[in-house]
């Protein structure tokens, strides 16, 4: 069977139909996606870059509600893309802030040194936090059952 060339646009007309109406009902289409997980996992983190958002990109205060004279500020994380350490100090108006916490998820490292150093040289104060350690014990507890059990099994 021989198809004759408006045969075959036709067919082709109608395949482009077929598939213009298969993309118009996806904007009719209703989807509903859950994140879910541990809570500090990352999941708002996660939903914000998916949606477009960025995260903390420069200082954001919020008012303390017991006492209104005491502010928190939110400051961008150092040392991502869009603060590099060396920018950073002056990025957050750095000096303008009276009393410093340091949060740490992971060991300490390089950045967060800096930041105590520069604290300390404008004599102000500030307190180091570690957070998430309970998930470090967790795991460092598993690592050393696993390495138990692989030495009672030799």
């Amino acid at each position: 069977m021989v198809l004759l060339n408006s045969e075959k646009m036709l067919i082709k007309i109608d395949l482009i139909s077929q598939i213009q109406s298969r993309l118009d009902e996806l904007d009719s289409v209703e989807l509903n996606i859950a994140v879910t997980g541990e809570s500090g996992s990352g999941k708002s983190t996660f939903v914000n870059s998916i949606r477009g958002l960025k995260t903390t990109t420069e200082p954001t205060m919020y008012s303390y509600p017991k006492y209104p004279n005491v502010r928190l500020w939110d400051l961008p994380g150092i040392g991502t893309m869009n603060s590099k350490a060396d920018e950073y100090l002056e990025q957050v108006h750095f000096a303008q802030y009276d009393f410093f916490i340091i949060i740490a998820s992971d060991r300490f490292k390089q950045n967060h040194l800096m930041l105590a150093q520069e604290i300390e040289k404008m004599g102000k104060h500030f307190y180091f936090v570690r957070s998430k350690i309970d998930a470090d014990l967790h795991s460092k507890m598993y690592a050393l059952i696993d390495t138990v059990c692989k030495f009672n099994s030799l």
